[in-house]
């Protein structure tokens, strides 16, 4: 065992268990993470290389967010509980990924947007998720690392997911996906690759397009990210 690593977990155990208005002052003194006066973080492990949360931004209990070289909320976006998000951070001196000179392990949420609860973020590579989307349901998987048979090495690819997008529960999203703006990925399908027609409903597995959706939905235009 490391022992020069204990302290510093030791701390980041003591951060956790602390008041809001205290664990605050200490992650933007110790760790320099930038968070909002309205910002909040609930009972979480929650220690990316940078963080930076918004205006009415929150994280809540349970969640982990590690290895990773940046989280950033965007106004008023969450992530709900017992979400377990992780990476490859690029400050690592291991072998993995080194001809990636360019990955960067970033979880970027855009605002009014929402991963809910019991989801798998792999940020090993960058997950951009746009304005006014919801991750929702239970137990997606967003898988932005794997092993590469033909050259027999670990790779990954960027996972972007545009604006007004909702994803379905129980989905499998793979390195190199996009599911473009206003779009609907149906629950438990596998998203394998970059797609471009917005206002669609996407589902199965893999995914494919099912149909068009109906531009006066209200969901696409709303100005306020929380559904009632």
């Amino acid at each position: 065992m490391n022992l020069s690593v204990l302290p510093v977990t030791f701390i980041k155990a003591l951060i956790v268990l602390f008041p809001w208005s205290l664990k605050r002052i200490l992650l933007q003194f110790l760790f320099r993470y930038q968070l909002a006066p309205t910002a909040h973080i609930g009972f979480a492990w929650v220690y990316p290389r940078n963080l930076r949360m918004d205006t009415g931004s929150r994280i809540d209990d349970f969640t982990v967010a590690v290895n990773l070289d940046a989280l950033i909320l965007g106004k008023f976006s969450s992530i709900g509980r017992s979400n377990w998000i992780t990476g490859f951070s690029t400050s690592t001196t291991s072998s993995h990924f080194a001809h990636q000179p360019k990955r960067s392990a970033e979880l970027l949420l855009g605002d009014h947007s929402a991963i809910t609860k019991n989801h798998h973020i792999d940020a090993t590579n960058k997950i951009s998720i746009g304005s006014f989307t919801t991750i929702a349901g239970y137990r997606s998987q967003f898988l932005s690392h794997s092993i590469d048979l033909y050259s027999n090495r670990q790779h990954s690819d960027p996972i972007l997911i545009g604006d007004y997008c909702f994803v379905g529960s129980g989905c499998i999203v793979l390195g190199g996906s996009i599911l473009p703006d206003h779009s609907v990925l149906g629950a438990l399908s596998l998203l394998n690759k970059p797609f471009n027609d917005p206002w669609t409903l996407y589902a199965g597995q893999p995914a494919k397009i099912v149909k068009s959706i109906d531009k006066d939905a209200a969901f696409f235009s709303r100005t306020i990210g929380f559904v009632y």
